[in-house]
Formats: structure tokens, C-alpha cells, sequence
């Protein structure tokens, strides 16, 4: 079945007990999808890809891939696992070219693809090592590449850059986003960091307990939260109060040790859970009612010695608080 009408990735996904959720994306779009741990983010992806098992319709540049089912090798994608799964005995130039051999491309026009793609990231050199003999950045561009490799519809990347340190994990991040931004075909981003969905991604997408709690731009998304997962990654307080969100910054938020006397409209109380560093100030996670994130100077914190066990009073003023409507 064919729509010649129908461009991007349009997935409906059910997967019994785990998922049921949409996507939609137009063609060159990169979704961050975001969530907590067992939302079901990977499960969508595995959905998409075919391995596993699941009701709805998947149609990818108007092409169904559920109607009638296509197995995993028949679909237009690359996959970047989070633990890369690149096999282990073929060298780098053999993991990039395998999608290509598979599509049986001749050896000769598929290694020299595959060259192409380590040039480009920058590790031709290592074409002969096998993946046990690579660091982790060098594994996962290898996987990258690999994915990239065949020319896929859709390129789906779970944590890409997970269990990577810091200075390759950023490194990785700017070499990915400039290949993105020639990839003509949607790319499904699985991701726990913020940066992540707020660089490189044009649409977010939020599971929460298997289902969709919230999508839109990265800007939408960041500056409106609807689950307290998504104001933990952007740096915010949320709390639902009825039919309204309400949003706040940490800097927001004075503590003190006593009930607050004042025009704060908005108090609360309750232990300091964890006290560490956030930039030029100290960020406070108190388990009031819901948990919340106060930020104060060094100065302040020592003064008021606010440790783990401490129990503080936080006040927000109504001024310093966003209010947007349950949708």
C-alpha cells in the first residue's frame, strides 16, 4: 500500500500493556523523544523498527510498513542501539558497509561508502580495527555511520550518547547535529539529556507511562512543561493545580529556615534532599509537596547550613510564577 501524498514518518504504535502512542514528522525533522525510565521510548522505537510486536500502522514516505507487515530487513532504516551492537567480528569498514552488502550492493561500491563515512567522521583510520579494539566514541561513530550508511527513511538513535564522558559525549553531539542537518529522512532521538532535545531536535515528543503527555517544538515544550520528568530536564518547578500548570524558576524560590512572613503566595515545607552546584549558585532539591528545585548562593547555604536533613520553608511570589491552561 502506497500514498505518494503522504511524506515523513506517520506511526500510530500499540504495543498491549507498554505503549500507545503517535508520531508524526515531516521529512528532515529530528523528534527528540523524552521520558522517564520505563515510559516506553525505546519501545517505540523497536516498535518502528519492527522488532517488536504491535497494532497500528506505520507509514514512512508513503509507504506502509505494516500493510501488509514488512519484516525488519525490507524496512528503509538504521538503528543505533544504546550499546552500540556493532558485530564484533567485522572491522570498523565491515559494520559500515554491512547495510549496504545487505541491500546487495557490490563489495568494492560498498566499502568505498563505507570509507566515506569513517572520512566523515573522522576515523578512516581505524577502518581494520574490529569494535573490541575502539574506544566508545570511536564505537558509537562507527554505529552512527553504519546506520547512516544504506541511505535510510528513518534513523532511529536510542541515547546515542550514553556512557560516554562528558568532552566525547559533546564532541559527538556537534559532529551528529551537522550530519543531521543533511539528512534528508526523520530521525527519532531517544534521549535523557535536555541539551539533546533543546540542540538537535526541531520536535519534541514526551512519554509518559506509555502514552504521549505532551509534543511540540523544543521551545514549547521546555518553557511549558506538563510532567515533572520534563521541568527536572529544562531546570523548572511545575506543579498542576486543577486545570491550570504552574511553572516557576529555582531562582525563584527563597528558602528559610522559619515560616516566611510576607506577600509570598505560595509556601511550602520540607527536608533539603541534595545540596550541589549549578553554576554560580547552590541547587537545592527539597522534598516538600511535590518535591522542588531552589537555587541560592554559596553564601547563603553555608549561612543557613543547608545540608541534606535540613528543613527549610521555600516561598514563591505569584509574580514570579507562569500559569497555562491543562490541554
Amino acid at each position: 500500500m502506497a500514498d505518494d501524498t503522504v511524506t515523513g514518518l506517520h506511526a500510530t504504535v500499540a504495543v498491549p500493556g507498554r505503549l500507545d502512542a503517535a508520531v508524526t514528522a515531516e521529512p528532515g525533522a529530528v523528534v527528540a523523544v523524552i521520558g522517564p525510565n520505563g515510559a516506553g521510548k525505546t519501545t517505540l522505537l523497536r516498535a518502528v523498527a519492527g522488532l517488536v510486536e504491535m497494532q497500528g500502522e506505520i507509514t514512512v514516505d508513503g509507504e506502509s510498513w505494516t500493510t501488509p507487515r514488512r519484516l525488519v530487513r525490507e524496512r528503509r532504516l538504521g538503528y543505533v542501539f544504546q550499546d552500540q551492537s556493532l558485530f564484533p567480528h567485522l572491522s570498523a569498514l565491515g559494520n559500515v558497509a554491512f547495510g549496504l552488502r545487505a541491500r546487495r550492493t557490490p563489495r568494492r561500491e560498498a566499502e568505498a561508502a563505507a570509507h566515506g563515512w569513517l572520512e566523515r567522521f573522522g576515523i578512516d583510520d581505524l577502518a581494520d580495527r574490529r569494535p573490541g579494539e575502539l574506544s566508545g566514541g570511536q564505537a558509537q561513530r562507527v554505529a552512527i555511520a553504519r546506520a547512516l550508511a544504506p541511505d535510510p527513511a528513518l534513523l532511529l538513535l536510542d541515547e546515542p550518547f550514553a556512557g560516554l564522558d562528558v568532552g566525547v559525549a559533546t564532541s559527538l553531539r556537534l559532529e551528529l547535529a551537522r550530519h543531521l542537518r543533511d539528512f534528508a529522512g526523520v530521525t527519532l532521538l531517544v534521549t535523557h539529556d535536555a541539551l539533546d532535545a533543546l540542540t538537535l531536535a526541531d520536535q519534541v515528543l514526551v512519554l509518559d507511562g506509555g502514552t504521549v503527555a505532551q509534543a511540540g517544538t523544543p521551545r514549547e515544550v521546555a518553557a511549558r512543561p506538563r510532567t515533572d520528568h520534563v521541568a527536572r530536564l529544562v531546570g523548572l518547578n511545575v506543579i498542576r493545580d486543577g486545570d491550570t500548570y504552574r511553572s516557576f524558576s529555582p531562582r525563584a524560590v527563597t528558602v528559610s529556615l522559619n515560616r516566611p512572613e510576607g506577600s509570598a503566595r505560595h509556601q511550602w515545607a520540607g527536608p533539603v534532599v541534595s545540596a550541589v552546584p549549578h553554576g554560580d549558585a547552590v541547587r537545592l532539591l527539597v522534598a516538600a509537596d511535590p518535591d522542588l528545585l531552589a537555587d541560592v548562593t554559596p553564601a547563603a547555604a553555608a549561612e543557613l547550613g543547608l545540608a541534606p536533613g535540613q528543613q527549610v520553608w521555600l516561598s514563591v511570589k505569584e509574580t514570579a510564577v507562569e500559569a497555562y491552561a491543562v490541554s
